[in-house]
């Protein structure tokens, strides 16, 4: 279920990443004259691989010398060069001898990565910082139109419990882990081409390695975090008819009426199933970026995909299948990142509800306690409830004496 859930999740990723890729397979080599240099790359093939257009290199995949010379271990290697040695390593062809099981550990140079690192350089981080300075600003606008929600009639000073301490702790572990990694991811991304030219080399370098070791280890806060949420809130979060006056009336607002709702309106079921479908994505493409060796999902993902016979309906070739763990990282990283920031864009608007936006709701997550007037303006059906399982308990303990 996982693979196929991961396979379907990287048809977004394959949409995007590896344009640059289909567009140089698409630019088919041209015929290049090498007999001015004896075979060996020109001018010619120098730009063309500048600007990241397909180069025939078979001119130098097949030169990589052949077997060197049977001479004895106190002579020099003979006909063996250096430079045979380097092109049969960068194109997997040489001799290698390692101490690992696995053939991936044989992979001494991976080359093919280039795409990735302008993918990431260039749609990645453009797209990705609109992205989020888009949601800021559209937000600002929306508070300056509609402003802050108020509580209708004040507060009652009477207040209602609305989350046990439990609650409190796994949602603030869950929001100070995803904060702290979404600060260090963001620093990793853009710190070279905005800190260092501020800061300097050198205090980027101190800030990147703290934020390697912070993203690392407060993942597994982070994944704890998800599981005691969803476990403690699905059920309240599942889709029912109150969704749809919820939707039906844009959760109060459009007009001044205010849907009735029950623990959670449908609103925050829309944040919750996304913050349990992101987190749970982005939760394994890390592990696939932690242990790179023991989890690769990609080289699976396309082979499920290829099998569906999904690259025919776009005109693709089919996916590569056989991935070095370096091509297994550059994928994982890149879904990494465009899950993570779709995630920090649909946070950043449930900050804003959370403080700014509406009176009285921050206290949920705060003290545990809203004030009565808060419950029953935007969750009527749940604060009815309450009051009657409170009068209930009421009438139970109370005698007949008393």
């Amino acid at each position: 279920m996982l693979a196929r859930l991961t396979a379907l999740f990287a048809l977004v990723l394959l949409a995007a990443a590896p344009l640059g890729v289909a567009a140089q397979e698409t630019d088919a080599p041209t015929q290049i004259d090498r007999s001015a240099t004896g075979g060996a790359q020109t001018l010619e093939d120098i730009l063309r691989r500048q600007e990241n257009l397909k180069v025939d290199d078979t001119f130098r995949r097949e030169n990589i010398g052949g077997e060197p010379p049977q001479v004895s271990d106190l002579y020099t290697r003979g006909g063996a060069s250096d430079a045979d040695l380097w092109r049969a390593m960068r194109y997997n062809e040489a001799d290698v001898r390692t101490s690992t099981i696995n053939p991936n550990g044989k992979v001494l140079i991976q080359d093919g990565g280039m795409w990735w690192l302008h993918f990431r350089q260039g749609p990645l981080a453009t797209y990705g910082g609109w992205l989020l300075l888009g949601t800021i600003v559209l937000l600002a606008v929306f508070f300056l139109l509609r402003g802050r929600v108020k509580i209708e009639g004040g507060r009652t000073g009477s207040t209602v419990l609305r989350f046990q301490w439990i609650e409190r702790f796994a949602h603030w572990l869950l929001a100070g882990s995803f904060i702290l990694l979404a600060f260090t991811g963001l620093f990793t991304l853009f710190g070279r081409k905005f800190l260092i030219p501020v800061f300097g080399h050198e205090f980027n370098s101190v800030l990147l390695i703290g934020s390697k070791f912070i993203h690392n280890n407060v993942s597994w806060a982070f994944m704890l975090g998800l599981v005691m949420v969803f476990v403690m809130w699905v059920w309240h979060n599942l889709p029912d008819r109150t969704d749809l006056t919820w939707f039906a009336q844009a959760g109060g607002i459009i007009g001044n009426k205010h849907p009735p709702a029950k623990k959670f309106n449908a609103g925050q079921k829309i944040i919750f199933w996304g913050v349990i479908v992101l987190g749970t994505s982005v939760s394994v493409s890390g592990l696939s970026l932690l242990f790179p060796f023991d989890m690769p999902l990609f080289s699976h993902t396309f082979s499920v995909l290829n099998g569906w016979g999904v690259p025919g309906w776009f005109g693709w070739s089919e996916f590569p299948v056989h991935l070095a763990p370096q091509e297994e990282m550059q994928y994982a990283q890149l879904w990494h990142a465009i899950v993570a920031f779709v995630m920090m864009a649909m946070i950043i608007g449930h900050i804003y509800i959370g403080t700014l936006g509406m009176e009285g709701a921050y206290d949920a997550m705060g003290t545990g306690e809203v004030d009565e007037n808060w419950a029953h303006q935007h969750h009527s059906i749940w604060y009815d409830k309450v009051k009657r399982e409170e009068a209930e308990a009421g009438r139970a303990t109370t005698t007949p004496a008393e």
